[in-house]
């Protein structure tokens, strides 16, 4: 009997053995899905970030450029029980309470193996924790790539960058970003972040049980090399952008600068500024609490977000509409008493000769001229009412690029204020109103509003005789053929090319006899229009557009002061030192100008309601 069960406990035994034989045989033989489950539990892939593409400005000079940002990383499952934490929070220096708030999260935020545990860490933190970095197990860096900066300037024209958000993971149409990448936020860094964001690379290796580094996995050759991002060249003149920015320091307002036959811009300036470096990824959360707080509102993009009623500026696209629809001819004079009677309504004029010509409407600002012309044009006969004139009027404006985006290749544009027949009909009765509702349009006031972007781009129009290329800020992309084509593509407006001599020797006369004859630049024949921008908010703003030299223009300009009062005082002598700045560089020496220049650096505009409440630390270095 024993001898029995003893035979059948060895045949067990045999049976028992050759199963768990056969069984590793097949595990390690024939079946490779343990190793795979191995293996993955043992690799980490490390994500390789590529150069973020440079940026130049027109003349190639370097305005920003890269530098590495460590990010301190914790492997994932976190195991750190063997790290002397006393030590570990003495070379960070926190204390204990700190370390477990950080571990904490980072165990709630783990993504693909790894958390962080401290964000942009300093050069000299890097440096101090690289030398000890072998004692805490289980802890590594990432490098990223931060911006910085040439110059102290330019800052809504670039932008900046920031971590990539929830929403943002969720509607990318590709699978670029993960938790913790930065994209572009705002400016050309948002609109150009494709181009400038390059590729990522990969590099794989085995750790230990600690998330130590224990060498390449299968000698690199699934590893992938990076692609830098492609550099940007500005159309922006770096020079002209700086000096722009010393005109318009301590004022609220904008200023836009545009090439006419190109429509690249060559300064575009929303004041108050702010350091670019301030708002980078090191440093933005020491100072956009305090900027958003700031009641001038120094991060808002005023050049191409803010509408502003363009006043008096509005008067050439008014003349040019007139004359194209018959309202008026290069001949017609109307009288001008010093005011235009409406019933029991009467709008002021400023004092000039009684008879009025098209082209001394314009030198002089007369707004009873264009109370005349809107007139002749809501109540002509070729249309059947007041709304059908009015929607032939608001098309014409459209062919200059108003009550639309234009398209510019910065983040955060607005449409302005271009009203739709609807409007008044809600506000009037369908068929109850007529030219007397709206006749604050005819000189650029009542339910009207353009960007500065826009009335430089009006100025742009006018200097072509009727054409503009959406104005844009980048003009070359490194290894590609041309700037996407929307940029290259020419708009005619509804206007007749031979209309626009009469207005542009109106808008000589300003310069030369008229409203901004004062600050007229000896050898540049320069086409102007002054406005004095009717504001219910505070004093009138300051505003001018104008385009040189007349008889081939290189740059047109829009000037926004706010709360400045005339546009004579304070917006065309701005405009008129840039253009000079831009054509004649380095001409400002006759000491009139001088003073001139001189006088505008040191005027601060700045309402005085926010004067005490304004940040000025986020200006400086």
């Amino acid at each position: 009997m024993n001898r029995h069960r003893s035979l059948y406990i060895s045949i067990a035994v045999v049976v028992i053995g050759s199963i768990y034989i056969l069984r590793l045989f097949q595990i390690q033989v024939l079946d490779d899905s343990y190793k795979n489950t191995a293996e993955r539990i043992s690799l980490r892939k490390q994500t390789i970030y590529p150069q973020r593409g440079l940026i130049f400005d027109r003349e190639n000079k370097l305005v920003v450029f890269n530098e590495p940002v460590y990010d301190l990383m914790v492997s994932v499952p976190i195991r750190l029980g063997g790290i002397d934490t006393n030590s570990f929070c003495g070379v960070l220096d926190i204390d204990r309470p700190e370390f477990d708030t950080r571990l904490a999260k980072a165990k709630k935020s783990s993504y693909r193996g790894k958390a962080v545990f401290m964000k942009n860490v300093s050069n000299r933190l890097y440096a101090r924790m690289q030398e000890r970095l072998y004692e805490f197990k289980g802890l590594f860096f990432e490098i990223r790539r931060d911006r910085n900066y040439k110059y102290n300037s330019s800052a809504h024209v670039l932008g900046y960058l920031g971590e990539v958000s929830k929403n943002e993971l969720g509607t990318q149409e590709d699978d670029y970003y993960e938790q913790g990448d930065y994209v572009g936020k705002k400016g050309i860094e948002r609109y150009y972040e494709d181009e400038l964001r390059g590729v990522k690379g990969e590099k794989y290796f085995y750790v230990d049980i600690h998330g130590v580094n224990k060498g390449s996995y299968k000698e690199g050759k699934l590893d992938i090399e990076a692609i830098d991002g492609h550099n940007l060249g500005l159309s922006i003149d770096i020079d002209l952008q700086q000096y722009g920015e010393s005109l318009l320091n301590n004022k609220m307002g904008s200023v836009v600068a545009i090439e006419p036959k190109t429509g690249e811009v060559l300064a575009l300036i929303s004041s108050p500024f702010y350091n670019p470096a301030n708002f980078n990824i090191q440093n933005r959360g020491s100072y956009y609490n305090r900027a958003i707080q700031d009641p001038t509102k120094p991060i808002f993009n005023r050049a191409v977000s803010a509408p502003y009623p363009p006043g008096s500026t509005f008067k050439p696209i008014m003349a040019l509409i007139g004359l194209e629809d018959g309202a008026i001819t290069p001949a017609t004079h109307f009288g001008c008493p010093g005011y235009f009677r409406l019933g029991r309504r009467t709008i002021k004029c400023h004092p000039h000769p009684f008879s009025t010509s098209l082209e001394r409407s314009i030198a002089s600002s007369c707004n009873t001229y264009y109370c005349n012309t809107f007139k002749n044009m809501m109540q002509s006969d070729k249309y059947a009412n007041t709304e059908e004139a009015y929607i032939s009027w608001r098309s014409y404006l459209e062919s200059f690029g108003l009550g639309n985006k234009l398209g510019v290749d910065i983040s955060s544009e607005f449409r302005g204020w271009l009203k739709e027949p609807s409007f008044y009909d809600q506000m009037h009765g369908k068929g109850r109103w007529s030219y007397a509702n709206i006749i604050s349009l005819s000189f650029g006031q009542g339910e009207l509003g353009l960007t500065p972007i826009q009335i430089a781009n009006l100025a742009a129009c006018i200097a072509n005789r009727g054409y503009y290329y959406t104005p844009h800020v980048v003009r070359q992309i490194e290894n590609v053929d041309a700037i996407p084509e929307e940029f290259r593509t020419k708009h005619f407006t509804k206007v007749s090319a031979k209309n626009f001599d009469a207005v542009i020797a109106g808008m000589l006369a300003v310069t030369q006899n008229g409203t901004g004859a004062g600050v007229a630049i000896k050898g540049i024949n320069i086409g102007g229009k002054t406005g004095t921008v009717q504001n219910p908010h505070g004093k009138n703003h300051s505003a001018y557009m104008a385009f040189a030299p007349v008889e081939d223009p290189k740059i047109a300009i829009a000037v926004v002061v706010e709360e400045a009062g005339y546009g004579a005082t304070w917006a065309a002598p701005i405009a008129h030192l840039m253009i000079e700045h831009y054509l004649q560089a380095d001409s400002v020496t006759e000491s009139s100008k001088m003073y001139l220049e001189t006088r505008l650096k040191e005027a601060n505009l700045i309402p005085l309601k926010y004067r005490s409440q304004r940040d000025t630390s986020l200006y400086g270095n």
